[in-house]
């Protein structure tokens, strides 16, 4: 296997696979040493006002920034209990009333999802792949349709992995499914939440995918021996560039030739 930099898989994913956002690398600090240390060797930023776990994904997404994540600094209580970082209670369970038939399947709900060892985590670090100042304990993906459907098939052939079962969890989209590629040491894809789709800014529609940081350079690996292969990284219509072309596969109908070279054209409006 090709040992990748961080900003070599990042730029590999984004250039063959048309990514629109920074693969997002998840680092869970779990001891005070280590953030003190991030503290003193990383730049970084932080957030003015508390915001959701996925508003602080947009930072790296989309910007480009490294954001350190802190207990004072998370404004969402979902979020906040999945990390450990709020005890199970009342306030958790009539904020998942409006999903389910009663408080009790509400409370079954919550306390069925990954969580984190309360008071366990010290603090979250998000950046785009390519700026992980560490290995990533997770690698979370904002991708459509096709470009999940790549990134999983590629996961589950450099994993020798078949099928993969997803965790999608309620109104815990970003946050529930990163704890659980995490502790799970496995990948999961799946929809945005409701709070993911507003807070989160997945107004197109994009699907998550969460792969463990220990997997991403045998995923990014296997795009790479698929290119090599077949010239390109489109898995439904192999040989074409683009990996999410929806035109009919091998239909003989849809077929483009080139007519005439650039150059002939301009010759033929200059009259040179």
């Amino acid at each position: 296997m090709k040992v990748l930099t961080y900003q070599e898989m990042q730029e590999v994913l984004m250039e063959e696979l048309r990514l629109m956002h920074y693969p997002v690398a998840v680092k869970y600090i779990l001891a005070e040493e280590e953030l003190e240390e991030f503290r003193r060797r990383a730049s970084y930023c932080e957030a003015v006002r508390p915001l959701t776990f996925c508003q602080f994904e947009l930072g790296a997404r989309m910007k480009g920034y490294t954001l350190l994540i802190t207990k004072d600094k998370m404004g969402c209580s979902n979020a906040a209990f999945v990390l450990g970082w709020k005890p199970f209670d009342d306030n958790e369970i009539k904020s998942h009333l409006k999903y389910v038939r009663d408080w009790e399947q509400a409370s079954k709900f919550v306390t069925s999802k990954p969580r984190l060892p309360e008071g366990s985590l010290k603090a979250i670090v998000v950046s785009p792949l390519g700026s992980a100042y560490c290995e990533p304990d997770v690698v979370h993906l904002y991708c459509d349709n096709m470009q999940a459907y790549h990134l999983a098939v590629d996961y589950m052939a450099a994993l020798d992995l078949h099928p993969l079962r997803s965790n999608f969890t309620i109104n815990s989209a970003a946050c529930a499914g990163c704890v659980f590629a995490y502790q799970e040491k496995m990948a999961t894809v799946h929809p945005a939440c409701s709070g993911s789709y507003n807070a989160g800014k997945t107004e197109r529609g994009e699907i998550n995918v969460m792969i463990p940081g220990e997997h991403i350079g045998a995923v990014v690996n296997r795009l790479l021996e698929r290119i090599e292969k077949y010239g390109s990284s489109s898995i439904t219509r192999p040989g074409d560039p683009f990996p999410g072309a929806d035109i009919c596969k091998n239909c003989p109908l849809i077929v483009f030739r080139e007519v005439k070279e650039a150059q002939e054209v301009c010759s033929s409006t200059t009259g040179k």
